[in-house]
């Protein structure tokens, strides 16, 4: 079972834990806990940026789906990029692979040793994909391509090639050890191995090999890390991805009464954190939900939710990690919210909810994009726009503002892009307020919730 265990969250002392909550966490850790520590090891890494035409099998008898961000990734799933896709997946201790138009892989081993040691193995299957390990805790990440295998140990940054007659590894940092039929090679720093697949594999080593095509997407992503990453995320997050968004898109504030709390740039008062997203489906567990903003990974599936009056809806760290069958969890909501429905048919894949405003991207070259209030970063590529904080302020003043985009995507970008712009299909139920801490039964609807603006 991909849940690390049954969420309880920390809240303030100003916060009343009601017996409804109490009692549905004992009953779910009860009949879990069998589950829970049976499958304690699964891991989830997660599907951190999507870009065009994208497609997964999730293992979960669905087939090919389109991929969308955030969705968590398991063992066993398959991933494939389409003529203008791109796709990068985030591991635990901040670790990526990056996937170019016209790329497969398989993910046949994500899993977690007694000593905490992880391990990662992915198969390139067609294509083109982009290493960067950084080796933490003694992690194990192990790449394939047809016959060859690299087992990374040191931190590492690698390009790697597969085409229909030749493979080829590119090392950017670090050392790599390949294993193959015709032996094996060591590759260094700023040195290429060519693979001859028609002729045992035989390899030939060359030294600062040329620049591909994506090579300077791969570098604008690992500036994108390198800057917005924050090594005290431990005060925040038990693992290090989805930090750097976190970073980006937001700010921590110190809220008496509450203590440090996260809020997104551009949420007015009339959004709420449950506004996009999608109910995910997987077999013997249940829906989770997947949210879709840019920074919605650490916040759903660590901590919660809490409406804090004159600052509107806030996260909170704190708890337990959840995997894939995550769900909305929040308290002091306001009078009228109404959170997103969990279906109450299984089976159905993958189910959009859209209630909230998004950015737009203007112009042929995506040189510009208009944000609107309440839209919370959605449709931003990450990275693209220089002080959120200040244009979320002129947002909040004037409803809306365009701002110049540095570095545009190459390809659509978006959850309205990434085809989940649809209205949502379930209609609105009762409304919810109160103190307590909730998980979330009822249903999305088009309101929104009332109270105070960012601050």
């Amino acid at each position: 079972m991909f849940l690390r265990g049954c969420l309880m969250s920390n809240p303030k002392p100003n916060s009343r834990m009601t017996g409804r909550l109490l009692l549905a966490a004992t009953l779910g850790c009860a009949l879990l806990a069998i589950p829970c520590f049976a499958d304690s090891q699964a891991r989830i890494v997660r599907l951190s940026e999507v870009q065009g035409d994208v497609l997964i099998d999730r293992n979960t008898g669905q087939g090919l789906e389109k991929a969308f961000l955030n969705l968590p990734i398991t063992q066993g799933v398959k991933i494939q990029t389409g003529k203008d896709g791109r796709a990068e997946l985030e591991f635990e201790d901040g670790s990526t692979l990056r996937l170019v138009p016209e790329t497969k892989i398989d993910i046949p081993q994500l899993t977690l040793r007694d000593s905490g040691t992880r391990i990662s193995s992915v198969d390139l299957l067609e294509g083109t994909a982009y290493a960067n390990f950084l080796a933490s805790k003694d992690d194990e990440f192990n790449l394939t391509f047809v016959r060859e295998k690299i087992a990374l140990t040191h931190a590492a940054h690698l390009r790697i090639h597969l085409g229909d007659t030749d493979a080829s590894v590119g090392v950017f940092k670090g050392e790599v050890q390949v294993v193959g039929p015709a032996g094996t090679v060591e590759v260094s720093k700023n040195h290429k191995a060519s693979f001859d697949l028609l002729d045992q594999d035989k390899y030939k080593i060359a030294r600062d090999f040329g620049e591909d095509t994506y090579d300077a997407w791969d570098k604008q992503q690992d500036q994108y890390q390198q800057r917005y990453s924050d090594n005290s995320y431990a005060s925040y997050s038990p693992y290090a991805y989805g930090t750097s968004d976190l970073n980006y898109y937001g700010n921590f504030s110190n809220v008496p009464g509450y203590g440090m709390m996260w809020q997104p740039y551009f949420a007015g008062a009339g959004w709420d954190p449950f506004m996009n997203g999608a109910w995910a489906f997987y077999p013997g567990f249940g829906y989770g939900w997947v949210s879709g903003y840019p920074w919605g990974w650490t916040p759903y599936h660590y901590g919660s939710w809490a409406y804090v009056p004159l600052y509107g809806w806030m996260w909170q760290p704190g708890g337990t990690w959840m995997g894939t069958n995550a769900l909305p969890l929040y308290r002091n909501a306001p009078v009228g919210f109404r959170s997103p429905a969990n279906p109450a048919t299984p089976g159905q894949g993958i189910i959009p909810v859209n209630r909230g405003p998004a950015s737009t991207l203007l112009g042929r070259s995506f040189a510009k994009v208009e944000i609107p209030n309440n839209s919370a970063g959605l449709g931003i590529p990450r990275g693209s726009i220089s002080n959120l904080s200040g244009l979320s302020q002129t947002v909040e003043l004037h409803g809306s503002a365009t701002a110049r985009v540095h570095t545009a995507p190459a390809s659509s970008f978006g959850w309205g892009n990434q085809g989940f712009g649809e209205p949502s299909p379930f209609g609105s139920n009762s409304s919810m307020s109160g103190s307590s801490m909730h998980t979330s039964p009822g249903a999305s609807s088009s309101g929104h919730s009332g109270g105070g603006g960012h601050r």
